[in-house]
């Protein structure tokens, strides 16, 4: 891991940092739709940031988030950590309600079904996001009461 993320991930796992995070998110949102997803603020430090937009699933509006990811089996995996919050993510419930969604990944805009992974597969999916993001093991801890969900996005084939 490359010093400068393995120093931003020991800063990621505070809990100071989760507040502070969630009052920059919507600067970050807005960096990512501007530069297309191709910038935000976790590519300072080397991060790899998409911007997922789901459909509200009592609003049916369009929401947007930038979320860290990995790429896995063809698709991308993200976390609905809520920095250790006691609530899952207002988008991971989305994502449950209405999987196909839109990812923004590296200026590319690509149709994806969310899969909510269990079980084994969960298990080792999430020790390798955790091994990218080390400070997802912190999150867990925190939000002790909830399984943290993990998502594989898996492009759509449009016919």
């Amino acid at each position: 891991m490359p010093e400068l993320r393995r120093v931003f991930a020991k800063v990621g796992s505070t809990k100071a940092y989760a507040s502070v995070g969630r009052l920059f998110a919507p600067l970050d949102r807005w960096m990512m739709r501007v530069t297309g997803s191709k910038f935000g603020l976790g590519s300072v430090f080397g991060l790899r940031t998409l911007l997922l937009t789901t459909v509200g699933r009592t609003s049916g509006q369009t929401r947007q988030v930038p979320l860290l990811y990995i790429e896995r089996d063809g698709g991308y995996v993200v976390i609905g950590s809520n920095w250790g919050g006691e609530r899952h993510p207002g988008w991971s419930s989305n994502l449950l309600a209405e999987p196909r969604a839109l990812a923004t990944v590296r200026g590319k805009q690509i149709t994806v079904r969310g899969r909510l992974l269990t079980g084994a597969e969960r298990q080792q999916t999430w020790d390798a996001v955790a091994a990218y993001w080390p400070a997802y093991t912190k999150y867990a801890e925190r939000a002790e009461r909830r399984e943290i969900r993990v998502f594989l996005l898996e492009p759509v084939v449009e016919d």
